[in-house]
């Protein structure tokens, strides 16, 4: 910990410990937005697909391993950078039984190079190095919270860890330990993402896992690759706790509770969840998970009345009709069934037409605001982004703007990238000045969230340069 200290203080961060919350990165200096606080490369990580390159995640030109035939990669570059790791995992993974191959996860794998990681830091010729910040001490000195595992879940664990042993093959193994290791897996592993937070793969990053969750936070985890980057996305005054969100804040502090303690076994008690069962938290929670008033002209919310029989406008007191509401929401779910089943089946058609129905009912049901609503929206430009049908596209993304705005923080990665595609969208649809709007806002979030060095922003600057470029030639133009 001395060692550990020495290396954060360098980089103008402290670890303390608080009561309730165990260990906090703190900054020892003032920190501004869009600066990196740390950055750290994964202790082991695994793509989610079996079909992706093991060390950058990629689909593209894949060749599997010849030897154990479960991993691929993109080509000789990245094989060379994963081979110190990869000739033992190989090893053992080749003396595997076909059939038992088929039932190794992606969490299996990682635990299996957890510990193969481990013996070759441990030998006396040490094949990977050890670091102050890349050594499985900091691995241990992670929170388990085995105590507040249900027993379904323990029993798991252990079969889990059972199959870890039987493929590393160690007389000396604790299959007691492993299964702790898969639960401190759940609760400090991170999903690799790609610049759009589309899901890659699953790293373990020891140190960026000290950093404790707030529902309003103050720095944000973005991946460069395999490389876990916190930025600032405000001042960060000297002597505060450095915080990011653990999961989606797009939600009721009610949703955003019982996903941290389902997940992370804790409850928050950040400024904004403190609120929970307030005026102004039971309002915001009918505005974006609630129902909407009977009348179309009026923008209020609706509560449940003292009788239980109906749901009140909060705005002009109409109340509308518990039974009404019971009965569409059951048409929504039988129709989102369907919509999700024929997404399963590939017919991206059929589910946009049946997304579109559920979107109409919800219009009736929810307000404007909701995220219901919103989510709906989301599957409709995804379809009709597949579907290249770019007008209808830029519809939708457009009415998910205002949400986000609402639900997300102004320098939110999310909101970042919502304008980022509004952009793009009326770039391709000839709506320069609106995309120049637009990719501007999406720079000016990204900027701060993505750093300004990476491939993904440098294309961005690049389409927001051209976007400039076409409106003051068009601007010009009008003008002669």
């Amino acid at each position: 910990m001395e060692e550990l200290e020495e290396a954060l203080s360098d980089k103008g961060l402290t670890v303390s410990s608080v009561p309730e919350k165990g260990r906090c990165l703190f900054t020892i200096r003032d920190f501004f937005p869009g600066e990196v606080i740390i950055s750290e490369d994964p202790y082991v990580s695994v793509p989610n697909k079996s079909a992706k390159c093991e060390w950058c995640f990629t689909s593209n030109n894949l060749k599997r391993c010849s030897a154990c035939q479960v991993v691929y990669y993109c080509g000789n570059t990245c094989q060379k950078s994963d081979w110190k790791l990869h000739r033992v995992e190989c090893l053992a993974l080749s003396k595997v039984d076909k059939e038992r191959v088929k039932s190794i996860t992606p969490s299996i794998r990682l635990m299996v190079k957890l510990y193969l990681r481990r013996k070759l830091q441990d030998e006396k010729v040490k094949v990977i190095p050890i670091t102050v910040m890349d050594n499985y001490n900091l691995v241990e000195s992670l929170v388990s919270h085995m105590t507040d595992i249900d027993e379904k879940q323990l029993v798991l664990y252990a079969q889990m860890a059972n199959l870890v042993s039987l493929i590393l093959q160690w007389p000396e193994i604790n299959v007691k330990e492993i299964a702790e290791n898969f639960s401190k897996f759940s609760c400090n592993a991170h999903t690799i993402c790609d610049a759009e937070l589309k899901p890659l793969g699953t790293g373990l990053y020891p140190v960026v896992s000290i950093i404790n969750h707030s529902c309003l936070p103050n720095s944000v985890l973005i991946f460069e690759g395999r490389m876990a980057v916190v930025r600032a996305v405000q001042h960060i005054p000297k002597g505060t706790e450095v915080s990011i969100s653990y999961i989606e804040m797009a939600g009721t502090t009610a949703t955003r509770q019982k996903a941290l303690k389902e997940q992370y076994l804790f409850s928050c008690t950040c400024i904004h969840c403190i609120k929970l069962g307030q005026n102004d938290d039971i309002h915001e929670s009918a505005v974006l998970e609630g129902y909407r008033c009977k009348d179309k002209k009026c923008s209020g919310f609706l509560l449940r009345d003292s009788g239980n029989k109906g749901f009140t406008c909060q705005l002009c007191g109409l109340v509308r009709d518990k039974e009404e509401i019971k009965n569409t929401v059951h048409e929504i779910q039988s129709l989102s069934e369907k919509a999700s089943f024929s997404l399963s089946c590939g017919h991206n058609t059929d589910a946009s037409v049946m997304y579109k129905m559920i979107e109409k009912l919800q219009s009736k049901l929810y307000h404007p605001l909701s995220i219901n609503l919103m989510r709906t929206r989301e599957n409709l430009l995804k379809l009709l982004m597949e579907l290249q049908d770019w007008k209808e596209a830029l519809k939708y993304c457009r009415l998910t703007i205002p949400v986000y705005q609402r639900v997300y923080p102004e320098c939110h990665p999310l909101l970042g990238l919502q304008y980022y595609t509004c952009g793009k969208l009326e770039w391709w649809l000839g709506e320069t000045e609106e995309a120049y709007r637009s990719l501007a806002k999406a720079a000016e979030v990204l900027r701060i969230t993505h750093g300004t060095n990476t491939t993904f922003m440098k294309e961005l600057f690049v389409k927001l340069e051209e976007a400039r470029a076409e409106l003051s030639y068009k601007i010009s133009s009008k003008v002669e």
